[in-house]
């Protein structure tokens, strides 16, 4: 429209132009003026939270932004930790503080348990049978059940720790090579694909019985579709929030997309389920299988559907949505959290000095930090927590959904209201945090936060959720990250290309459901040893 109105400018077309200003003026009065009586009824008969201004028909839409956890922090300034917007035709509470969070996730945490339902989100989890985002239910408590009990107890991650210490010893080898090829005895490492390959790898073996995403086996192919996954599970579908715009997606192309990466994902999920119960893999897996029933994600699941006294029923598309559920969050989250620390440690060197020192005097001359060393580094798991505080891989936790109406800090939200809780606001509150922006891991070493964690206890600091939604893979994801960093750090000594200092860094978010960097990052690494 507003070329419209430029090029009629341009061709001397005024009387023109003021006419049709004068005629969108009056209906422009007649919007405001309904919605803000509306309100005002609204406002009357509930004690809402606070809200912005909103337009007609997209609400506060226009208010989100590329990066939404910045915006809806700004909002929250003026505005209060809690907050209501409207999404369109959909009424969202925005939670922005550790207060408010602890009423939503422990004190009403039952209330708010549920999902809202989107398109995309149930097209991509084969109908809701995921964990993630499927409503809250029967069907979501048992299936949780099964993966807490499974897949991602204390006794089943720790079983694991074989895979994680050769993938991680692999990685570590192939820099060293390439180190060692070079004169000057140091490379230019590309550190996104580098923690890519190997969160990847690891729970590729984990989840799925071997690696996917290398050279071999359409490990292009395999990227690319996941890749495409993250993309769609966080784009804007516009038909979920104005239901009569939907058909938009079939003229812009998603979509075309979501049901193209769904047949891609649906048939590598057959093939993967057909190479476990062939006779091959059933000599693989069944003869020298674990306590939990396989050696991998899949391999548990297809036991727990032939145990005819299994609590729940599951079918085929159960287990793809189930072991995709655990894939994406496996490889993403970890992935994110590796790199965004290793981008801080550049940033602040004398950071890395210090916990260099640690690491290399627990080592004490070993070539490989083992998860046994890890119990004592006490600032690695300071510099882990500081990072996450910073930079948690989902700034917005998936949303959530009121079951019924409820008060929170004294306002009325109605059930169905959707509800973001801003992650990365919450660890950057000054009310919970002395300055708050400033990276700093020894504030975890102190008396009185040395204390705080991450696992859903403290509501400063939730980077995985809390209560009943909460992220059950935290443990899996975290032991990764640990051994990752511990050896990265110990084996080599890291500094920026080109003699670039921390403050030349490009540390831009790039926009999406999980925060990665906007730009691959690039470190020169030497070894150590």
């Amino acid at each position: 429209m507003s070329n419209i109105l430029q090029w009629l400018v341009q061709q001397g077309q005024g009387d023109l132009l003021h006419a049709f200003l004068l005629l969108c003026f009056p209906i422009l009065l007649l919007f405001v003026f309904f919605f803000k009586n509306n309100n005002r009824v609204g406002n009357q008969r509930h004690h809402l939270p606070p809200s912005p201004w909103k337009f007609p028909i997209i609400g506060n839409l226009h208010q989100l932004g590329p990066l939404p956890h910045r915006n809806l922090q700004s909002l929250a300034k003026r505005y209060g930790p809690l907050m209501l917007l409207h999404l369109g035709s959909k009424p969202t509470l925005v939670v922005s503080s550790a207060d408010a969070a602890r009423e939503i996730m422990k004190t009403h945490d039952l209330i708010f348990s549920s999902r809202p339902d989107t398109n995309f989100g149930r097209r991509l989890s084969f109908d809701c049978k995921d964990i993630a985002v499927t409503p809250y239910g029967e069907y979501w408590r048992q299936v949780r059940r099964i993966c807490v009990l499974h897949l991602l107890s204390t006794k089943r991650v720790q079983s694991l720790r074989p895979v994680r210490e050769e993938e991680t010893r692999a990685m570590t080898e192939k820099i060293q090579s390439s180190c060692s090829s070079s004169p000057s005895f140091s490379a230019l490492v590309n550190l996104s694909e580098v923690l890519m390959s190997l969160t990847n790898d690891i729970t590729s073996r984990v989840a799925l019985g071997k690696k996917y995403g290398g050279d071999e086996g359409g490990g292009q192919r395999f990227k690319e579709m996941m890749r495409e996954l993250g993309y769609l599970l966080g784009v804007f579908n516009v038909g979920d929030f104005i239901p009569w715009l939907g058909w938009v997606n079939f003229v812009n192309g998603l979509e075309k997309r979501v049901e193209k990466n769904f047949i891609e994902r649906d048939s590598f999920m057959n093939q993967v389920i057909e190479d476990h119960t062939n006779e091959k893999r059933k000599k693989e897996y069944g003869d020298d299988a674990d306590d939990s029933g396989g050696k991998d994600f899949v391999g548990s699941l297809l036991k727990i559907q032939q145990d005819n006294n299994a609590e729940i029923a599951l079918g085929r598309d159960n287990i793809k949505a189930i072991v995709m559920d655990m894939f994406t969050g496996g490889t993403d989250t970890s992935n994110v959290l590796i790199q965004w620390t290793m981008a801080e440690l550049l940033k602040h060197p004398e950071v890395m000095k210090e916990i260099q020192k640690e690491l290399r005097g627990v080592a004490r001359g070993e070539a490989i930090i083992t998860e046994d060393d890890i119990e004592q580094m006490h600032y690695l798991k300071a510099v882990i927590k500081e990072s996450v505080r910073l930079h948690p891989p989902n700034p917005l936790l998936i949303p959530r959904e009121s079951m019924e109406n409820v008060k929170i800090q004294g306002f009325d939200i109605p059930a169905k209201t959707t509800v973001i809780i801003n992650a990365w606001a919450i660890g950057r509150d000054s009310v919970s945090w002395d300055e708050p922006e400033k990276f700093n891991p020894k504030r975890f070493l102190n008396d009185a936060t040395s204390s705080i964690d991450f696992r859903g206890h403290d509501f400063q600091l939730i980077p995985f959720g809390a209560g009943r939604r909460g992220c059950p893979g935290t443990q899996f994801a975290i032991t990764i990250v640990e051994l990752a960093l511990a050896n990265l750090l110990h084996k080599f000594d890291w500094i920026l290309p080109n003699g670039a200092s921390g403050e030349d860094l490009d540390t831009t978010e790039a926009p999406g459901i999980t925060c990665h960097l906007n730009s691959p990052l690039l470190a020169v690494a030497t070894p150590h040893f």
